[in-house]
């Protein structure tokens, strides 16, 4: 009896033992970029290289240009923007043509495409590929595309003809959606690519300069439309749109005045948000109408994003000097940290 109570105790000990090593592992970071805020960061527009920055998710440390830090080389010009997958980061440099994929914990660089882009812009993980859209010669509205990543060879595989000004995308299911935004123009499409056949299978009329967009826990695809700027003498109103993705129908048009241009989308639990003339702006999913009231005012905010109760907005200051990520707690309006980052910090994204 004392027997099998030893041979009991040592194998309770044991599982014990394996379940804490478990949970260990688990918690452990997966490199010294994990849990924390990367800024990407645009660098000078005709010389020079674009950053990344990494503040740590308790907000205690800071380290900027942490990819030159690692590969003692530089990203190039322009850094636009930041993809990922499970295990990697696709940094877009959008002057210099490439691609640069890291390990987006450890940031060691691992390829970098240079051969198949023009203009690159905005990375996108969907059905086992990535996407990036390109608008090509930007005074020419012909030969805007969507290039296609093989993720095994790091390569270009191919292109998709889209309608001018591809910026921002996102995915739904197995549908890809592409805001035209219009390069030095503007343009008022989003363009809807079948990722298993990589072909765009309809085209959505929504207002001028759609900028932004969110899918929120129904499906929906939620587009804000910044309209023509004043300085084009045909200056027209903002909008926020709800797609339908199951039927790709507008089903919703709030619209702005024609002199209202709002930006920056962002979607927090059922909430959206959004930056216009310098204040913070919320509604629900379900709100029939715009908010008249902003939740905050007086930012200046190159970029913004709403995640977890907590907005973080970048200042690009002057443009030539190094910017700040700004965090405020959405609720009590407190600021929770200011953080030098690099010049014209354009990207906020979560590791």
């Amino acid at each position: 009896m004392k027997i099998k109570n030893v041979v009991l105790a040592l194998a309770l000990g044991f599982l014990f033992t394996a379940c804490n090593k478990e949970d260990d592992d688990a918690m452990a970071p997966m490199g010294t970029y994990d849990n924390g805020i990367l800024v990407s960061n645009e660098g000078p527009f005709s010389n020079g290289t674009g950053t990344v920055s990494f503040i740590s998710e308790d907000l205690t440390t800071i380290e900027n240009s942490i990819f030159n830090a690692v590969n003692n080389a530089d990203l190039g010009n322009v850094v636009q923007s930041m993809g990922f997958t499970d295990e990697y980061a696709y940094i877009v440099a959008n002057v210099s043509n490439t691609l640069t994929i890291v390990d987006r914990y450890s940031f060691e660089s691992q390829a970098i495409i240079s051969q198949g882009l023009n203009n690159p812009r905005y990375f996108l993980y969907a059905n086992g590929k990535g996407y990036v859209t390109n608008w090509g010669d930007p005074n020419d509205v012909t030969d805007d595309f969507v290039a296609i990543i093989n993720l095994e060879t790091n390569s270009v595989s191919g292109t998709i003809p889209v309608d001018f000004g591809p910026e921002k995308i996102i995915v739904h299911d197995n549908n890809i959606y592409v805001a035209h935004q219009g390069g030095y123009g503007q343009n008022n499409s989003i363009s809807v690519i079948d990722s298993q056949t990589n072909e765009v299978v309809t085209t959505i009329l929504v207002a001028d300069v759609p900028n932004s967009m969110q899918v929120d826990s129904n499906g929906n695809l939620w587009v804000l439309c910044g309209g023509k700027p004043s300085y084009t003498q045909d200056e027209t109103a903002g909008a926020l749109l709800k797609i339908n993705t199951g039927s790709n129908i507008v089903e919703k048009t709030l619209a702005f005045d024609t002199t209202e241009h709002p930006n920056f989308l962002e979607l927090d639990g059922s909430k959206l948000y959004y930056f216009l003339n310098g204040g913070i702006y919320s509604l629900d999913t379900s709100d029939t109408g715009l908010p008249s009231q902003s939740d905050m005012q007086d930012l200046n905010f190159y970029t913004m994003v709403v995640d977890d109760g907590k907005l973080y907005g970048t200042d690009a200051k002057d443009f030539a000097s190094n910017g700040s990520l700004i965090i405020y707690d959405l609720d009590s309006k407190e600021q929770l940290g200011t953080f030098n980052v690099g010049i014209i910090p354009g990207g906020i994204y979560f590791n």
